[in-house]
């Protein structure tokens, strides 16, 4: 019914004639040629069920392959039309039907649609003789019904527009031969009536070739026809029929067949020559016969994908004009001569990482023009893992990813499609379609270390750069930019921030301030590196920051303690022996490692050879009997050195005194001071000397009237006082980094007391050392008596007793005891008042005496 309809408005407007049909992805066309340019071919839109809107964003293009684009694609109105003229005959010659196959391509997703426009024939061609002439010699002696061969004509229109028959120009001695259209029979005109050369020695016909059209064209030719004397003999070929195979690779000169023919008559008559008489278009390039021979062989190149199929009238005729025609029917064998074409109808050169398996890269259309086994395809990849190629339909071939993709790992693939056909031997073509991977940011910075430690020398300038840390982002561009952070945190209740800085492209970290490694050692602290991703990601590490000591503080003498005014005596024995402890230098370096070990050395001495320090403890020490020659003051200069670099010292001075008894002690040293005092002031006691003398020897006697009765009132008022025990307890130092402090701890206690007549001065269970203090500003001397406390904590003996005493002044002392003992004060003066006291039970008594040259009161 269909067509019908179609054929019914082909008859009133070839134009409007579209036969179509829809099924899924493909639609077919049915059109006449030579249609106008821009004529509707059909609504592509609406016969695929799409949206105009999706031809545009789809960016709809018509793929054609190789061959020429006759349709076009108005995408504003989703309709197919004639982009320039069509002729079925150039298209397609005698095939019939004749189609042209297409695909409609859309992208965003990939679609493509088969599409198939028939173009049925218009009667646009006349029949057409090769020859505008055919001349014939006809023997008088021709027999009626002698059957002449004429030229066949060509009509390359198709079907009801094709040849369908002949007619002969009104003629009594010749006429046509009945002719069927479709059959193997030739156009012959036969002989009506006898000849007669001499009556009529010419004649001239016009033979008409008559299509099927509307309106019927047709063609001409003219026969003329020379009457010969006789020759009543025609040739006649052997075969009716010569058939043949080729194959289409066949060299040139390659013999095809023989065709031969016999005539009756002899001599010239019987001579028989051999042409062609009709062939179809193109084959007279290809195949040429032996005019004597009529060896048939081939002259040109054949192409089985051109013609595949030939059939060629072969003429054999004699002298006389008689002739036979016979064909020659040939085959064509295909041969494997045409590789596979790769038609790429759409691709993605470039694709995220992150895409899934099975997404479509690229489409592709093969062609093989060659027939059965050489021409099927078959397409494979080059050993890819991440990408597979699957066939969606025959000779259409999709790429596709088969697993996930990594740009780290390959950031770009060239991947060879090859397709090869079945033939024997099988050929192949390949193409290689570069595909790059986009990243994607899926990798967090990875920093060199697990953590980091890095050392900065202490007393460093503000804004050092201490070290760098590194993080790498296997990622790319944007997604491999790292930034360097610091994170919040503390130390020792400070914001890290106010230590440390941190470059955020390059990583280095600077110190915000001076460090001290005395105050801190170490701190630690995180920074992130994160990437310039989105979202970003980021990684962490751990930065500790070691301070490294520097030698900037000198050693510090703790012992003996160095006064500004006070004079310190180490009192030494005269009966001490070989290695007797003096006393011991006392030192610490607040500096650590090799900067705080220390050294101690003698720098100057009364008498060196008598005593030394030893290099690790700083303990002083004699090295020779004391003799009763050596001096009783002795001064040590000891030099305290650390092992830094430069190494930093101190000075410390030790008075030593060399005696038995306190008063030969308080009686060397206050002249020591007295001669200090007037050593320091030479010249200028000179010059007053001579200037006071007489104002001093007057003055002296009111001043020491003045004296006498000052005492006497002091010691009056000390008598009624009750003043409290002031004990005092130096710190306790020991030798804590090793390097020879004092090994011991050493306490001191003082007492004072008013009154003891009849007891001496008391001291505690031998302590360690004595200590001798003398203030030269003062107008008395003060004896210190020193003892461990730990050692008197720990027994039941007596008090231990220290004195005050003024020179050439009262003495005021307070003793205390444990019940049951006795308390005893006593102090030793030179030419003034003594005081002791003594008691028994909470405390004793006090009292006012004058004290002796050896001490006792």
């Amino acid at each position: 019914f269909s067509f019908f309809v179609c054929a019914m408005a082909f008859k009133n407007s070839p134009r409007s004639c579209v036969k179509w049909r829809q099924i899924r992805y493909s639609v077919s066309y049915s059109i006449p040629e030579e249609m106008a340019k821009g004529s509707l071919v059909g609504n592509i839109a609406q016969d695929l069920g799409l949206d105009v809107k999706r031809l545009k964003s789809g960016r709809a293009r018509i793929y054609t392959g190789e061959g020429t684009e006759h349709v076009e694609l108005d995408k504003e109105k989703g309709v197919l039309l004639i982009k320039e003229r069509i002729d079925r005959e150039a298209l397609c010659g005698q095939t019939t039907p004749c189609a042209l196959d297409f695909q409609i391509i859309l992208e965003n997703p990939m679609q493509f649609y088969s599409i198939t426009v028939e173009i049925t024939d218009v009667n646009d061609n006349s029949p057409v003789f090769k020859n505008s002439k055919m001349k014939f010699d006809v023997s008088e002696m021709a027999q009626i019904g002698s059957k002449f061969v004429l030229e066949k004509a060509i009509d390359d229109d198709v079907g009801t527009n094709g040849l369908q028959g002949y007619s002969l120009s009104q003629s009594d001695i010749f006429i046509l031969n009945p002719y069927r259209i479709g059959s193997s029979r030739n156009v012959e005109m036969v002989l009506k009536k006898a000849l007669d050369r001499e009556k009529q020695d010419r004649v001239s016909l016009v033979l008409s070739a008559l299509d099927g059209g509307n309106p019927q064209l047709s063609g001409t030719i003219e026969i003329i026809v020379t009457v010969l004397d006789a020759n009543d003999n025609a040739p006649v070929c052997s075969q009716v029929e010569y058939k043949t195979n080729v194959k289409e690779d066949s060299s040139k000169g390659t013999i095809l067949t023989t065709v031969t023919a016999s005539d009756a008559d002899e001599g010239l008559h019987g001579q028989v020559r051999y042409s062609i008489s009709n062939a179809p278009k193109g084959a007279l390039e290809l195949f040429n016969i032996d005019e004597k021979s009529g060896m048939f062989t081939l002259v040109g190149e054949l192409d089985y994908e051109k013609f595949r199929h030939f059939e060629i009238d072969v003429q054999a005729s004699d002298e006389g004009g008689n002739a036979d025609v016979c064909k020659v029917l040939i085959e064509v064998l295909d041969t494997n001569d045409n590789p596979p074409a790769i038609n790429i109808m759409s691709a993605s050169s470039t694709v995220a990482e992150d895409v899934k398996p099975g997404t479509v890269l690229t489409m592709m259309n093969v062609q093989d023009p060659d027939s059965n086994e050489n021409g099927k395809v078959r397409c494979f990849l080059d050993d890819y893992d991440h990408f597979k190629i699957i066939s969606t339909s025959n000779n259409f071939f999709t790429l596709i990813t088969d697993s996930d993709l990594d740009r780290e790992t390959k950031s770009a693939y060239n991947i060879t499609v090859t397709c090869s056909d079945e033939g024997l031997p099988s050929l192949s073509k390949s193409v290689t379609l570069t595909l790059l991977i986009s990243d994607v940011n899926d990798n967090a910075p990875v920093f060199e270390r697990s953590s980091y430690e890095a050392y900065i020398v202490e007393n460093n300038t503000p804004g050092l750069s201490i070290f760098t840390v590194k993080a790498t982002d296997a990622d790319w561009n944007q997604n491999a930019r790292v930034s360097y952070i610091l994170e919040d945190s503390s130390v020792n209740g400070v914001p890290v921030s106010s230590y440390v800085s941190v470059s955020a492209d390059s990583g280095v970290i600077h110190a915000v301030r001076s460090f001290d490694y005395e105050q801190i050692k170490y701190f630690h602290f995180r920074v992130k590196a994160q990437d310039g991703g989105s979202p970003p990601l980021s990684s962490n590490v751990t930065v500790k920051i070691m301070i490294r000591d520097q030698n900037d503080n000198p050693p510090q003498v703790l012992y003996p303690v160095q006064t500004g005014g006070s004079l310190v005596a180490e009192m030494v024995p005269r009966s001490a022996d070989v290695g007797y402890l003096v006393t011991k230098v006392v030192a610490v370096d607040v500096d650590s490692g090799q900067n705080a070990w220390l050294s101690y050395k003698l720098q100057k001495a009364t008498d060196r050879a008598l005593f030394e320090v030893g290099l690790q403890n700083g303990e002083i020490r004699t090295i020779r009997q004391v003799t009763d020659k050596d001096a009783v003051k002795q001064r040590l200069t000891v030099i305290v050195e650390d092992n830094g670099q430069p190494s930093r010292s101190a000075t410390v001075v030790v008075n030593v005194a060399v005696a038995d008894s306190f008063p030969e002690v308080l009686s060397e040293f206050t002249e020591l001071t007295h001669d200090k005092d007037y050593n320091d002031n030479m010249t200028f006691y000179l010059v007053l000397a001579l200037a006071v003398v007489s104002f001093l020897f007057i003055t002296c006697l009111v001043v020491i009237i003045s004296v006498k009765i000052y005492r006497w009132r002091q010691s009056r008022i000390l008598y009624h006082s009750n003043l409290p025990v002031i004990p005092y307890y130096p710190p306790r130092y020991s030798d804590t980094l090793g390097t020879g402090t004092l090994p011991h701890v050493y306490n001191y206690e003082v007492c004072r007391t008013t009154d003891s007549r009849k007891s001496d001065c008391k001291f505690g269970r031998a302590g360690s050392q004595n200590v001798l203090i003398m203030d030269p500003s003062a107008t008395g001397t003060m004896q210190r008596i020193q003892s461990e406390k730990s050692i008197l904590d720990e027994s039941d003996s007596p008090l231990e007793v220290r004195c005050f005493a003024g020179a050439g002044g009262n003495v005021r002392g307070l003793a205390e005891a444990g019940p049951g003992d006795a308390g005893a004060g006593s102090a030793l003066t030179t030419g003034g008042m003594a005081a002791t006291g003594g008691g028994t039970g909470d405390s004793g008594t006090a009292g006012d005496d004058i004290g002796t040259a050896d001490g006792r009161v």
